[in-house]
């Protein structure tokens, strides 16, 4: 199985900026969170955008469902911010042929304390195993874009 793996920034790939004091989208941090995971499935990154998902405007999210359904992968993984991951979502639903899973997190890769490789292993693993469709994998749980919610009080996606 070949994995294509789009990224567009949010928390997941975020690290703070002393020279700013501030908190920066910076460079993708998959392929560092699967090396250090030794993981052997055959995958292939591409960079698409490095925003915020609040950032994201309708055009990005066209470049998105662009990229993937032309995309000859069948499976995709999309990195994506947590904000507006299910409206993404819901727009690659039109998408047919493909599972697609996006995840994200609530804390940077780069943070002691994260739960970004958890969630990446596990949208990494429910792409091998969902049937064709698009969903959103947070919290350890499977999730349709449609229905889901973020709960920010509980930190948390919630069907």
């Amino acid at each position: 199985m070949h994995v294509k793996i789009f990224t567009t920034g949010g928390s997941l790939d975020k690290g703070y900026s002393s020279h700013e004091s501030a908190f920066l989208v910076l460079e993708p941090q998959v392929d560092a969170v699967l090396r250090e995971a030794n993981v052997t499935l055959q995958y292939e990154i591409e960079p698409l955008f490095r925003k915020d998902s609040l950032e994201l405007t309708e055009e990005d999210r066209e470049i998105i469902c662009e990229k993937v359904r032309w995309d000859p992968a069948k499976h995709v993984l999309i990195t994506h911010g947590t904000d507006t991951m299910a409206l993404t979502g819901e727009r690659l639903s039109r998408i047919e042929g493909k599972t697609i899973v996006l995840t994200g997190a609530m804390q940077p890769a780069s943070f002691k304390q994260t739960d970004a490789h958890f969630n990446v292993g596990f949208a990494l693993a429910a792409l091998q195993t969902l049937p064709e469709g698009v969903y959103l994998a947070m919290n350890g749980r499977i999730f349709d874009p449609g229905t889901v919610r973020k709960n920010l009080a509980m930190d948390r996606f919630e069907g």
